[in-house]
């Protein structure tokens, strides 16, 4: 089975504040806001949400298809993915522009503050899924955040080709309209989101939670410490709650994590609850890890972990989907 990963493909540059952002807030001086933190550390990792979604699904056993858009520096980076399971042959390199950059700060409570510098994204749009899908036959195209116009494009390229797509605008959300973003759900066979991205899609489009469910497959959003909650096309409802963390470290990537266990456990035939349970699993990984990608996967340490948060037949069951 093939799942191509459009999305973005960013350098890292993360930090972290000694304390709290909302101990810096003044209300009434918000909109006069200006502010520098000063940060204890910086750390410069691969990431971006292509990246961190393929390379956890080439972890996992998948061999995944990444589709983005890159600069001429990105050979170690492609070297580094490669390496671990992911085709790369979905990558568009750019002769003009850098790799995107994605610059995180962090403070005590998990709270971030983030910008993102697109840089070769942009050139995303000029990527053809129909012309990846002839070379070799894709079962199901992951639309992450990206340049606005790539997303809009693979999303079209996908129901024209009858190819089927998960829907997953996460950070994007802000810059798209609501015309927009009702375009990159419709007839989606998953609908990804967290917990506010939920409520600011159904704002942007003015769409209702059943109006929403008419126009997509399963829905899944993330609700952070609270767990997961799925909805199947037929509104079964599954709460799935999360795996005890061991450490806080950083949250960068935890969602993308998720994304790649749920969807690597239920295209190869498990239940949505195992699948989460998967997703899950994965998230708390990347979690209790800086960086993105510099989480590891050993299997019999996996395995305890989901016996003791799920019970042994969830272990058993996610056990027989796992490389050996």
């Amino acid at each position: 089975m093939t799942l191509a990963v459009s999305g973005s493909i960013a350098t890292d540059h993360l930090m972290r504040f000694p304390g709290k952002f909302v101990d810096q807030l003044v209300a009434d001086q918000l909109t006069n806001i200006s502010l520098s933190f000063l940060v204890d550390d910086l750390v410069i990792r691969k990431g971006g949400v292509g990246g961190n979604i393929a390379y956890a699904l080439g972890v996992l056993g998948g061999s995944p298809l990444l589709v983005g858009a890159v600069g001429p520096d990105f050979g170690e980076y492609r070297s580094w993915l490669e390496a671990n399971g992911v085709d790369c042959g979905g990558v568009r390199v750019s002769a003009t522009a850098h790799t995107a950059r994605f610059v995180c700060t962090t403070d005590e409570d998990m709270a971030q503050i983030a910008s993102f510098y697109p840089g070769a994204m942009s050139e995303a749009r000029d990527i053809s899924i129909a012309e990846l899908e002839s070379k070799d036959p894709i079962d199901l195209v992951l639309v992450g955040a990206n340049d606005p116009d790539a997303m809009l494009a693979h999303t079209e390229q996908c129901r024209t080709a009858g190819i089927p797509f998960a829907a997953d605008p996460s950070q994007q959300l802000a810059r798209l309209s609501g015309e927009q973003a009702t375009a990159l759900i419709e007839g989606a066979a998953y609908l990804f989101t967290n917990e506010y991205e939920w409520g600011l899609l159904r704002q942007k489009t003015g769409l209702s939670e059943a109006e929403i469910a008419a126009k997509v497959g399963v829905r899944v959003t993330t609700l952070g410490k609270s767990g997961v909650e799925i909805v199947t096309a037929d509104g079964t409802k599954t709460h799935v709650a999360v795996v005890p963390e061991t450490s806080k470290v950083d949250p960068t990537g935890v969602g993308d994590g998720f994304r790649a266990g749920f969807l690597i456990a239920h295209l190869a035939g498990a239940s949505v609850e195992r699948a989460a349970q998967l997703g899950s699993l994965v998230a708390v990984l990347v979690l209790e890890t800086t960086g993105t990608q510099e989480w590891t996967f050993v299997r019999d340490d996996a395995l305890k972990r989901l016996g003791a948060a799920y019970g042994m037949s969830a272990a058993d069951e996610i056990g027989a989907l796992l490389p050996v």
